[in-house]
């Protein structure tokens, strides 16, 4: 991680949940992704900042 990487707060994931199960998610910290396990998406964190469109996640295998 470089000195100028936003880190992502965990604390948001009380806050956050998938738009398109409406459950919880899990943060892969090394992949910089927020995973919703019912709805199979990933969705990316850029900059430290979920990105939380259905459009912008990707699909697990």
């Amino acid at each position: 991680m470089s000195e100028t990487e936003v880190v992502f707060d965990r604390r948001m994931l009380e806050a956050l949940i998938c738009p398109r199960s409406h459950e919880t998610l899990k943060y892969d910290q090394e992949r910089q992704e927020l995973i919703s396990e019912t709805a199979n998406l990933a969705y990316p964190i850029r900059n430290g900042i979920p990105v939380m469109l259905i459009d912008e996640a990707r699909v697990l295998d």
